[in-house]
C-alpha cells in the first residue's frame, strides 16, 4: 500500500511538473510578443528621428518632424499594440474569414464580398489628393515596418492569436485603412435592417397597429404612405426565411445595437470659465480590446490628441490645442433596398427602367479552412449589389421570382472620408473644421465642434437624392424598375443641417432627432433617441453656467427618464390594492417589487434591485402585448420600446387594444396584462438570482461584456481574455449601458460609450479622456484592461499636449531613427 502511496505522490509530482513546464514554455512564446516600449530602432522609411514616450496609461505621444514620419510612428505603434485587432478588421472588410475560421464565418464573407467595400474602398484611392495618399501610404509603412521587425526578430507572430491562427500576414496598404471606415459603417447603420421590419410586420398588422408598434419620434410625420403589400401583392403574409446566423465577428449588428452616442458643447457665456467646453461618447460594440486606441500625434501645425481606431492614421475623436471635436450617429437615411423582378424567361436578367437586361457580373473565390473553396456568383443591378435572402430576413419580404439589391452611400467608389477626417483633424477652427467636413462621404454622421470661442454642430455625409413621389419615402423595400423609386444623385453639402453658436449657449445631440423638414429632405424618419435626450435637457437647463465637472457629471448620468415616465402608468392600478400578502407567495414578492419601486428615484445604479425589477418588468411587459398580434415575429423585437408602451398605457387613438389577448375570449385591461408581467418578471428573477427581491442588484446581470472576439467563446481561455465589469446605467440612460435583449441574461452590458473624453478650453491641458479596456491587445499585458477599471468607476485620464508633462510621467521611450542619422554619429 504504501509503494502504491509513493508512486501516486511521484505521478502526481510528474503531472505537476509537465504541466507547469508547458505553461512555461507557453508563456515564454506568448510573452515574446510583448512589445518593448523602451528601445531604439532603425528604419529607412523616416527621414528624421522621431519619439514615442508613453505615459503611464501606455498613451503613446509621437513626436516628429513632419506628418509623415509622424503617422509612420502611429502605424508601428497600433501593429505593436493591436496587429490582431487590425488583421481580423482587415479580413473582415475583405471577406477573408472563413480563411482562418472556415464554414462558420462563411455566410459573414459571402454578404461582405457582395457588398464590395474593399473594392470600393480600392477605387476610391483615384479620388484623394496626393497628399493624402502619401500620408495613407506613410502609414502603411510604419505598420509594416513592426511586421518586418516580428519576423527578423522572432517577436512571437506579434500577438498571441496569431500561434493558433498561423496564415501569413499580407502587407498593410492604403486600402486597408480606408475599408475599415466602411466596415464601421456597416456596423453603424441601421436603415437596411429597419425598412425590412418595417415591411416584415406591415404584412401581419394593418397601419394603426403598425403605427402603434413602430411609432414615428414625436414631431410631424409621415402623412401617407403606400402599403407595402398593396405595392407586391404576389407576396404572401405567410412567407418566412431563415436569418443569417450571428458570429462575434460579423459587421452586421442588431438594428438595436446600431449605434449611439453623446455629444454636447456650451458656448463661454454659459461656461463658468472663458473658454469653450465639448463633451463626447461615441457607443459601440464592447470588445476586448476596445475598438478605441488613445494617442497624441505631432503634427507639422501642431498637437493633437484623442481616440484613434487601429488600421487608421486619423484622431477620430479628440483636439488639438485649439479645436475639439466629437462624433454621434447621425441616423441619416442613405440606404434604399429594391425589389428586383427577374426575367420568367432569363433568371440572368432583371427588369431595367427599359426592359430586361443582364445583371453585372463577377466571380469570386473564397478559401474556407478546411474545406474546398467556394466561387461566389455576385450580382449587380443599377440599384446596387444583390443580397442573399438570409441577410437581415430579406427573403421574407421578397416575392417569388424577384430578388433584393441596395443602394448605399457607403458603397461610393470615390470615397473622401477619410480625407474629410484628417482635414477636420488639423483644420484649428470651428469654421475651418466645417469646411473640411463637407467632402466626407459615409458613414452618416453629427460633427460637434467647439474652439475658443465657437461652438457647431454639422450633419456630415452624403444625402440622397430621392423624387418626392418615392412609394415609401425611402422607409421600407419598393420597386426597383420604377424611376419614381431610384434615387437622383446626392443632395449638395449646403443642405446638410448646420447648427452654430445656439441663442441658448448649448447644443448636443445623443441620436435624438434634431430636424424637422419635409420628405425629400427630412434626414430621416427612424432616430436612436426619444428618451436620453429629455434627461440631457433638464441637466442642461439646471444650471445657468456648466463646467468641466458637471459634463463629467451629465455624461456618467445613469437615470432614467423612461422609467420615471413608464412606471406610473403601467404601475397605475397595482400600488396599495390590497392587505400584506406572506412573502413567499407571488402577491408578496408582488408587493415587495411594487413598494421597492415607488420609492425608487429611476437611477439604474449596479447596487440596487429596483434597476433589474424594472427592466425585467417592462421587458415581459412588451412581451405580453405583442406575442398574440405578431407570432413568431414578436422575437425580432428585442428591445423595449418606450414610445409603444407609453402609448397604449395612455390609450391613444386607441392603442389600449394591444392589452386584449386576440386569441382568448375574455376582454383582458392593460392593468391585468400589467400585473401578469410582473409576476412573469419576478418568477424569471427568481429562478436566476434567488427569491430574496431585495438582494437582487442591477450590476449582477448588467455586466460590461468586454469579451474577445474569438478566444472569448473558447473553454478556459475565456477566462484569461474577456472582461467582464458591474456596471450602471441602461437603455435609455446618458451613461448608456444598452443590453442584449435575448439569450439566458438579456441584460448584460454589449454596447457602452467605451470613449469618454471632456475638453475645456479654457484649459485645454486640463481636459481629460478615456477608453474602456486598455492600451493593448496582449492579454499578457498589464495595459490589457488597466483602464477598464477607471471606466467602469467613471474615472479619467489627463488628456494635455504638455510635452513636458508627457516626458515627466514617461513609462518607456521608443526612438525611431533613418539609418543615415546613426551613420553620421
Amino acid at each position: 500500500m504504501e509503494r502504491v502511496f509513493v508512486w501516486l505522490m511521484r505521478i502526481t509530482l510528474g503531472v505537476a511538473a509537465v504541466a507547469g513546464l508547458l505553461v512555461s514554455f507557453a508563456y515564454f512564446f506568448l510573452s515574446r510578443s510583448l512589445p518593448d516600449y523602451s528601445k531604439t530602432v532603425e528604419f529607412s522609411h523616416i527621414t528624421e528621428e522621431i519619439e514615442i514616450v508613453r505615459d503611464t496609461a501606455n498613451v503613446p505621444h509621437i513626436f516628429g518632424k513632419n506628418d509623415q514620419d509622424t503617422l509612420f510612428a502611429l502605424g508601428y505603434v497600433h501593429a505593436q499594440d493591436r496587429l490582431w485587432q487590425m488583421t481580423m478588421l482587415r479580413r473582415t472588410a475583405q471577406g477573408r474569414l472563413s480563411e482562418l475560421f472556415g464554414a462558420e464565418t462563411l455566410t459573414v464573407d459571402m454578404v461582405v464580398r457582395r457588398l464590395g467595400i474593399y473594392s470600393a474602398s480600392r477605387a476610391s484611392l483615384s479620388a484623394l489628393r496626393s497628399d493624402t495618399m502619401a500620408k495613407l501610404e506613410a502609414y502603411a509603412k510604419g505598420v509594416n515596418a513592426r511586421l518586418e521587425e516580428i519576423n527578423l526578430g522572432n517577436l512571437g507572430r506579434g500577438a498571441p492569436e496569431l500561434f493558433l491562427f498561423s496564415n501569413f500576414i499580407a502587407p498593410w496598404s492604403p486600402t486597408d485603412s480606408l475599408a475599415i471606415i466602411k466596415l464601421m459603417g456597416l456596423q453603424l447603420s441601421s436603415h437596411l435592417e429597419s425598412e425590412v421590419l418595417r415591411a416584415r410586420v406591415s404584412l401581419i398588422l394593418d397601419d394603426d397597429l403598425l403605427k402603434d408598434l413602430l411609432p414615428d419620434v414625436p414631431g410631424s410625420g409621415v402623412a401617407e404612405l403606400n402599403d407595402f403589400a398593396s405595392m407586391f401583392p404576389s407576396l404572401l403574409k405567410q412567407h418566412t426565411s431563415v436569418a443569417m446566423p450571428k458570429h462575434s465577428l460579423s459587421p452586421f449588428k442588431s438594428i438595436a445595437l446600431s449605434g449611439a452616442s453623446n455629444a454636447w458643447a456650451a458656448l463661454p457665456g454659459r461656461s463658468a470659465s472663458p473658454g469653450t467646453l465639448l463633451a463626447n461618447d461615441p457607443h459601440l460594440g464592447l470588445t476586448a480590446p476596445s475598438i478605441w486606441y488613445l494617442a497624441r500625434l505631432e503634427l507639422e501645425n501642431g498637437g493633437v490628441i484623442g481616440g484613434t481606431i487601429p488600421g487608421l492614421p486619423v484622431i477620430l475623436v479628440g483636439r488639438s490645442a485649439s479645436l475639439g471635436w466629437g462624433l454621434t450617429t447621425a441616423n441619416v437615411d442613405d440606404t434604399d433596398v429594391y425589389i428586383e423582378k427577374l426575367n420568367p424567361a432569363n433568371p440572368n436578367e432583371y427588369q431595367s427602367l427599359d426592359g430586361f437586361v443582364p445583371f453585372f457580373k463577377k466571380q469570386s473565390i473564397i478559401e474556407i479552412k478546411g474545406q474546398k473553396p467556394v466561387t461566389l456568383d455576385m450580382l449587380w443591378t443599377e440599384n446596387g449589389p444583390v443580397l442573399p435572402a438570409s441577410h437581415y430576413n430579406l427573403g421574407a419580404i421578397t416575392p417569388e421570382g424577384h430578388v433584393t439589391s441596395v443602394a448605399w452611400t457607403l458603397l461610393s467608389g470615390q470615397d473622401t472620408s477619410f480625407e474629410a477626417a484628417f482635414d477636420i483633424m488639423v483644420s484649428g477652427s470651428v469654421q475651418a473644421a466645417m469646411t473640411a467636413s463637407q467632402t466626407y462621404i459615409a458613414p452618416g454622421q453629427n460633427l460637434t465642434l467647439a474652439d475658443k470661442y465657437q461652438i457647431a454642430m454639422r450633419t456630415i455625409g452624403a444625402l440622397p437624392k430621392r423624387d418626392p413621389r418615392h412609394q415609401s419615402k425611402g422607409r421600407m423595400p419598393t420597386a426597383g424598375w420604377l424611376a419614381v423609386n431610384r434615387w437622383q444623385g446626392m443632395f449638395d453639402a449646403s443642405v446638410n443641417p448646420v447648427f452654430l453658436n445656439p441663442k441658448g449657449g448649448i447644443l448636443g445631440n445623443t441620436n435624438n432627432k434634431y430636424i424637422d423638414r419635409p420628405f425629400p429632405e427630412h434626414i430621416s424618419y427612424d432616430w436612436g433617441d426619444t428618451q436620453r435626450v429629455q434627461r440631457w435637457t433638464r441637466l442642461m437647463q439646471n444650471r445657468e453656467v456648466h463646467t468641466r465637472d458637471s459634463f463629467i457629471e451629465a455624461q456618467l448620468d445613469s437615470v432614467s427618464p423612461t422609467a420615471r415616465a413608464l412606471l406610473p402608468l403601467i404601475g397605475a392600478e397595482l400600488w396599495f390594492q390590497s392587505e400584506n400578502a406572506p412573502a413567499n407567495t407571488s402577491l408578496g414578492r408582488r408587493q415587495v417589487a411594487l413598494e421597492l419601486l415607488a420609492n425608487w428615484n429611476g437611477e439604474m445604479n449596479e447596487h440596487l434591485p429596483e434597476p433589474l425589477i424594472y427592466a425585467a418588468w417592462v421587458r415581459a411587459l412588451q412581451i405580453r402585448l405583442i406575442e398574440d398580434e405578431l407570432g413568431p415575429l414578436h422575437e425580432e423585437f428585442t428591445q423595449v420600446e418606450p414610445l409603444f408602451i407609453e402609448k397604449v398605457y395612455r390609450d391613444i387613438v386607441g392603442a389600449g387594444q394591444w392589452c386584449d389577448v386576440v386569441q382568448s375570449t375574455p376582454v383582458e385591461t392593460c392593468a391585468e396584462i400589467a400585473r401578469l408581467a410582473l409576476d412573469d418578471a419576478l418568477a424569471g428573477l427568481e429562478k436566476t438570482y434567488g427569491s430574496e427581491i431585495t438582494a437582487l442588484r442591477w450590476g449582477e446581470a448588467h455586466q460590461a461584456t468586454h469579451d474577445h472576439p474569438v478566444l472569448g467563446n473558447i473553454p478556459v481561455l475565456k477566462w484569461f481574455v474577456n472582461i467582464r465589469q458591474s456596471t450602471s446605467g441602461g437603455d435609455n440612460t446618458l451613461q448608456r449601458g444598452k443590453t442584449i435583449g435575448t439569450g439566458p441574461n438579456p441584460y448584460l452590458n454589449v454596447n457602452a460609450g467605451a470613449y469618454r473624453g471632456v475638453y475645456d478650453f479654457a484649459d485645454p491641458d486640463s481636459s481629460v479622456y478615456i477608453i474602456s479596456t486598455g492600451q493593448s491587445g496582449h492579454p499578457l499585458s498589464r495595459h490589457y484592461d488597466d483602464l477598464g477599471e477607471l471606466w467602469r468607476r467613471g474615472e479619467y485620464v489627463p488628456m494635455s499636449l504638455d510635452e513636458t508633462l508627457a516626458r515627466a510621467g514617461a513609462t518607456g521611450i521608443t526612438t525611431l531613427r533613418p539609418p543615415a542619422v546613426r551613420a553620421d554619429r
